[in-house]
């Protein structure tokens, strides 16, 4: 997952970002340099910069998310099988 874009379409009501291609001195920013918070230019009429802070609290909100999401799988994995399901049970009903 890109936590930086997902992230940023959280604000403004999503698809309001774009990325600068040139510095304030018009060099050239390498593609793969780009996407990062200093990067980040306004395309949407309205839409408001969030702070690097709030930027970087919504990615942790993700990353935590995720992690959770990963957590619960492992727990209900290990609950099928101390019912008595086999691994290959558990993998015909929910992937892992």
């Amino acid at each position: 997952m890109d936590y930086l874009q997902t992230a940023l379409s959280s604000f403004n009501g999503g698809n309001w970002y774009g990325w600068k291609t040139h510095d304030d001195n018009g060099n050239k920013i390498p593609n793969d340099q780009r996407m990062t918070y200093a990067n980040i230019k306004i395309i949407k009429d309205g839409a408001t910069m969030p702070t690097e802070a709030e930027v970087n609290a919504k990615i942790q909100e993700l990353k935590d998310a995720d992690a959770n999401k990963e957590t619960k799988k492992a727990s209900g994995k290990q609950k099928l099988l101390d019912l008595g399901l086999t691994e290959e049970e558990v993998k015909a009903l929910i992937g892992v």
